[in-house]
């Protein structure tokens, strides 16, 4: 099930939503899944709120209100016009149930960084873990509330995880052990976007051999890997390396191409230096 399908399934059934929010509450949910795939967690959320806004202007277009347009558009004027529709004057879904999860998803993103204490888990990963996962479910209701009882919750999330399987990070960090999960991925992939996953920050250069080994690759394509990037990067007297302005834009390439086979592991990655 890809992305069209669930846009036919969205406009295309009984009770059908508008084809213009449609389009963009896919495009920022699709964004928001792209963003929590490397790591990107402020910019997840933040998508995810433009998420919530094309998901409550399809509501309120469902629902007959004028909600205003543009920067006059505000999220709690629209949940409260929504709620205060009388029961039975249209679907709860509508009315309540998806402005509620909404709210909290907006919530999230409007105050992302704000009013955290970080200390050993990152809030941020933590809001855009929620946001992610509150968004899927959101556009599940949306499928189910279209398709009027032709398609289940149980089958609305279904579609919607075929849709968000590649919410998985392609790069994952335990503990301070960084990980990278690209479909034949190269030893100097891994040693660039580990360089670069710490920017502006530095990185030994044993260090930085040892993730490469960490991720699949011997001591000798390690070394040889890490020896191929330094040109991208600044090493300072102690041979702490940070990546350099074109290590950074490669590494954005390497990701780009990562997103683009799907995110999914096809077997073993391929070892070469």
């Amino acid at each position: 099930m890809d992305e069209r399908s669930i846009r036919d399934l969205l406009v295309g059934g009984p009770r059908p939503l508008p084809v213009k929010h449609v389009d963009s509450l896919l495009k920022h949910f699709g964004k928001a899944i792209d963003h929590f795939r490397i790591n990107e967690w402020e910019e997840c959320s933040g998508r995810a709120g433009k998420f919530v806004e094309a998901t409550l202007k399809a509501l309120a277009q469902v629902a007959n209100i004028a909600a205003p347009s543009g920067r006059t558009f505000k999220v709690g004027t629209v949940v409260n016009q929504l709620g205060q529709l009388g029961a039975g004057a249209i679907d709860d879904a509508v009315r309540l149930v998806i402005p509620r999860c909404c709210t909290f998803i907006y919530e999230i993103a409007s105050n992302r960084g704000g009013r955290h204490d970080a200390d050993e888990i990152d809030p941020n990963e933590m809001d855009a873990t929620a946001a992610v996962a509150n968004s899927s479910w959101v556009l599940a209701e949306l499928i189910r509330y279209a398709q009027k009882g032709a398609v289940d919750m149980k089958q609305a999330s279904e579609l919607v995880r075929a849709l968000s399987e590649k919410k998985i990070p392609l790069i994952e960090d335990v503990e301070g052990r960084f990980y990278l999960h690209k479909p034949k991925k190269s030893a100097p992939d891994v040693a660039l976007v580990a360089l670069n996953a710490c920017y502006p920050g530095r990185m030994s250069k044993e260090e930085l051999v040892a993730t490469v080994r960490r991720n699949g690759f011997s001591e000798h394509n390690a070394r040889v890997a890490v020896s191929r990037i330094m040109k991208l990067a600044d090493a300072d007297g102690n041979e702490q390396l940070r990546v350099l302005a074109p290590g950074r834009q490669k590494a954005e390439e390497i990701m780009k191409d990562a997103h683009a086979s799907g995110g999914k592991r096809r077997g073993k990655a391929k070892r070469r230096s």
